[in-house]
């Protein structure tokens, strides 16, 4: 289905609005199926998107290195490592280099939740089986440029 008929609005001022409200509800939609999967677990996008990046790195990070890596740079990372910690998915451990400090480590538990969701991947990935390995590629090389044209 086109954009115009999923928002029930017949025309854009341009294609470049077009394209730019089409790439919101696209990024809403997208979010709300990922979203699906993560809540059957508990999980948030951003606790998930911690849980990878901390399985990821060979060494402990702090809040200020994970949230360098997130995807949603708008994001508390120091909360949202809490939650974690709460849930016994990730631990703060002291800094080796900085006792002020605290760096964060993955537990066993979320290693074995994230094995877990990385069973499911298949599910993430079908939100996209609609498109050929060529208009994935093309897609990437597409939102790569309209996020260098700042």
């Amino acid at each position: 289905m086109s954009i115009d008929k999923d928002i029930k609005q017949a025309s854009f001022k341009s294609e470049h609005q077009k394209a730019m409200v089409n790439l919101i509800f696209t990024y809403n939609w997208t979010t709300e199926q990922l979203k699906q999967l993560f809540e059957e677990e508990g999980l948030t996008m951003q606790q998930f998107n911690i849980l990878r990046i901390l399985r990821g790195s060979t060494k402990p990070l702090s809040t200020l290195q994970i949230r360098e890596r997130m995807l949603d740079k708008m994001s508390d990372s120091s909360r949202i490592v809490d939650r974690l910690v709460l849930k016994g998915l990730v631990k703060k451990i002291t800094c080796k280099t900085d006792k002020r400090l605290v760096d964060v480590t993955i537990t066993s538990k979320g290693l074995k939740l994230l094995e877990k969701l990385d069973a499911q991947e298949d599910k993430m990935e079908n939100i996209f089986k609609s498109l050929s390995k060529i208009e994935a590629e093309t897609l990437n090389t597409l939102l790569d440029k309209i996020r260098q044209s700042n």
